[in-house]
């Protein structure tokens, strides 16, 4: 995964377009009635405006509060529960209240039951595909197009590779 501020950012570029594009078409799918051909491109007005505003919102707000939260819960000598708690559900916990909030007050009509109850509305509406997305298919297209941009797919499955066959050569001498 990321290793430097640059690499972060662009991880943060690929992660964010993933989800912010999915979120749009389904937010357009609730509005519209369901899902045709033409959401996919009705989508791309949205997310001009939608997309660098969640990626400034991720990278100098959530990103740190994440991290934070994260830490309090587990340590990173768990790699697994790390990265799902930091990439999947704490994100998503936070990013998808504050999105919606964008969404509302730019594209939805509020005045009749007002700003608030609509953006409760549109936030418990999301966050239940904005997590399923993350962890099933977002999540994983956007470090899969992560790793093969810098070329790291080797490298973890070597890495993982000697990890095995450190952990066995160390149970062999305990037994």
């Amino acid at each position: 995964m990321p290793r430097t501020r640059f690499e972060n950012f662009i991880f943060t570029v690929i992660m964010v377009f993933i989800m912010v594009y999915a979120m749009i078409c389904y937010n357009i799918s609730l509005a519209i009635g369901g899902m045709t051909d033409r959401v996919f491109l009705m989508a791309f007005g949205e997310l001009r405006i939608m997309w660098p505003v969640a990626i400034v919102l991720e990278m100098f707000v959530m990103e740190r509060a994440v991290i934070h939260l994260t830490n309090r819960v587990v340590t990173r000598d768990m790699p697994l529960i790390w990265m799902l708690l930091i990439r999947c559900s704490l994100t998503v916990c936070l990013m998808c209240p504050a999105m919606s909030l964008f969404a509302t007050f730019l594209f939805k009509e509020y005045s009749s039951a007002g700003l608030v109850g609509t953006w409760l509305q549109t936030a418990a509406l999301n966050f239940p595909m904005a997590l399923a997305w993350q962890i099933f298919f977002g999540g994983p297209l956007g470090r899969l197009l992560f790793r093969l941009a810098f070329r790291r797919g080797e490298e973890v499955h070597v890495e993982s590779a000697a990890n095995i066959e450190a952990a066995g050569a160390s149970a062999a001498r305990e037994a």
